[in-house]
């Protein structure tokens, strides 16, 4: 077979398959050689490093890379896929979703997204990283499934098995940056340029950079057609630096639009963005980047006020009176306003007569939004049940696209923290020390952060499945798929046009109108009268009015 590598800036690159060194030609930038064997590296000054386009790290991100073909085989041949809107969103880290922490065994859990309504699967990153355990957002090779979770068949058979009871999937990717261990990219060519919080960034829009571009595109196509997963979510894309005309995401749009026609079939491009600015959503004709969806903080962060109180840091601006009726009806509070956390004026209000509710993304709990705490703590640990179903009931009955966080249908008492398990001492202790000063500067002590290197810390954050039937995780989950179940019957609660959306607020009682529907939300502590109509669903005590706490979706008669 042929051993290709672009490497711009070495000197002379061999190949060592299978232990014996082979040289490479020069072809430009890139390098060849022909050679039979399995495992193999590419020697850079007597250094053996992996390929960069690896497909399968199966001893870990600093060892040689192993030849992967694309031989599984597919049962899927009658999906077509599907489109985001009208669409309910479970995300899950393969790691802490069930017991095994494998592609396999969550497989076996599948059946219980289907039950509860879920059409689309969120998987964050599966791609190589350091250690056995962690996010996923520390990755160095991003063509090569994570070895522990089951390597690349195994993410093949569990997209597969989600076809079959048809879940589209969604992958967490992470361009912005790469991670701190393993990261040997510039050793073959200028693929960095600069830094951002994280690590690393990508050289997007310098010298060479069409290739490295290309490395990005390249990836997200393979996941597509060799994967059959049915979008990508863009992980913080505010931190891809680049200054072309054609931006490196419209770039990307553009390609997965291509690929989707010849597929046949949708394909969606998600992003996490801090810019709170439409153009990522809006159609190129319209002079936006075409992406399809982004993921909507604002919308949290208002929620999360209401629901518990908390006001330190950036949840300070949440609290403004309003806060959370003009944001379910404009997605963004920060639109052109001042930010306290930023200290400057933030954002650009959308056009809720041309963009539809189905680009954004709705959510009460998140990886980032529960594992960046100092505890890790979900909503359950502060927030009563009421409450909970209250939250469920504004993200369903919304005009956004709703997502859930694993174990959030059924109030999860499990927490979930942030962990890694970095094999080099040095980094593991400056990741734990780094943690701990973080918190500490909010008035956490120290041990009261868990230490993100303790095999406790990922053991803790796994769910407990045995719960989700008992006491009022069982009411929590019976809820959830009620509510899902709603939005699908009733047409009105998944409208996505935020033009005939509107959000009536009395003190802490809230009424959502979805057409001849109302959502009546009370998170007050007195009991609210219910309009006149037919109750669909309620989570009241009293049939006759809405409870402290509670809501009721009523049709109008």
């Amino acid at each position: 077979m042929t051993f290709s590598v672009w490497a711009p800036t070495p000197e002379q690159v061999h190949v060592r398959v299978d232990g014996v060194d082979h040289e490479m030609k020069r072809d430009g930038d890139w390098w060849h050689s022909d050679a039979v064997g399995t495992d193999y590296a590419f020697v850079i000054d007597g250094k053996a490093y992996p390929d960069p386009r690896s497909l399968w790290q199966p001893n870990g991100v600093h060892e040689v890379s192993r030849v992967y073909r694309h031989e599984f085989e597919w049962t899927d041949g009658a999906w077509t896929g599907r489109a985001l809107p009208g669409g309910v969103i479970y995300e899950l880290h393969i790691g802490t979703f069930t017991p095994e922490g494998t592609f396999d065994a969550a497989i076996g859990k599948l059946d219980h997204l289907v039950d509860l309504g879920i059409t689309f699967v969120e998987v964050m990153p599966v791609n190589s990283f350091d250690g056995v355990e962690g996010w996923g957002y520390d990755g160095v090779l991003w063509g090569a499934v994570h070895e522990p979770y089951g390597g690349p068949d195994g993410f093949k058979r569990f997209v597969d098995a989600c076809h079959a009871r048809n879940l589209a999937v969604l992958l967490d990717v992470v361009y912005n940056h790469l991670g701190p261990s393993g990261a040997y990219l510039d050793k073959f060519g200028p693929y960095f340029a600069g830094r951002n919080d994280w690590g690393p960034g990508l050289n997007l829009d310098g010298p060479h950079s069409d290739e490295v571009r290309r490395y990005v595109i390249d990836n997200a196509l393979q996941w597509f057609g060799d994967f059959h997963v049915d979008g990508l979510r863009l992980d913080a894309v505010h931190a891809l630096a680049d200054r072309r005309a054609v931006h490196i995401l419209e770039e990307l749009a553009v390609e997965v639009d291509a690929l989707s026609a010849k597929l046949n079939r949708p394909l969606s491009l998600i992003a996490e963005s801090d810019l709170n600015d439409a153009k990522l959503v809006t159609a190129r004709e319209g002079g936006g980047y075409g992406l399809h969806a982004q993921w909507s903080d604002d919308l949290h962060h208002c929620l999360h006020v209401a629901l518990t109180g908390e006001t330190f840091g950036y949840y300070e601006d949440f609290a403004a009176p309003g806060a959370l009726k003009n944001t379910l009806e404009k997605v963004f509070f920060h639109a052109g306003t001042w930010s306290s956390f930023r200290e400057k004026h933030h954002g650009k209000p959308v056009d809720t007569a041309l963009i539809p509710g189905h680009r954004f993304l709705a959510y009460t709990q998140n990886h980032d939004q529960i594992g960046n705490r100092a505890t890790g703590d979900r909503l359950p640990a502060t927030v009563p049940t009421g409450k909970l179903l209250c939250a469920a009931a504004f993200v369903l009955c919304s005009p956004y696209t709703p997502m859930i966080f694993m174990g959030e249908e059924w109030a999860a008492s499990t927490p979930w923290q942030f962990f890694a398990s970095f094999p080099d001492p040095q980094l593991a202790e400056a990741v734990r020390t780094g943690r701990r000063r973080e918190f500490a500067r909010h008035g956490w002590g120290e041990s009261d952060v868990p230490d993100p290197m303790s095999p406790h810390t990922v053991a803790n954050s796994r769910l407990r499945w045995d719960e989700a039937r008992t006491g009022d995780h069982a009411k929590v989950l019976e809820t959830y798929k009620a509510l899902i179940a709603l939005r699908r019957s009733r047409p009105e609660l998944a409208d996505p046009r935020l033009d005939r959306f509107a959000v009536e607020q009395d003190g802490l009682c809230f009424v959502l109108h979805r057409g001849t529907t109302r959502v009546v939300v009370n998170l007050g502590t007195t009991p609210v009268p219910l309009p006149h109509g037919e109750v669909l669903l309620t989570s009241s005590a009293n049939p006759s009015s809405v409870s402290p706490e509670s809501f009721a979706v009523v049709a109008l008669t």
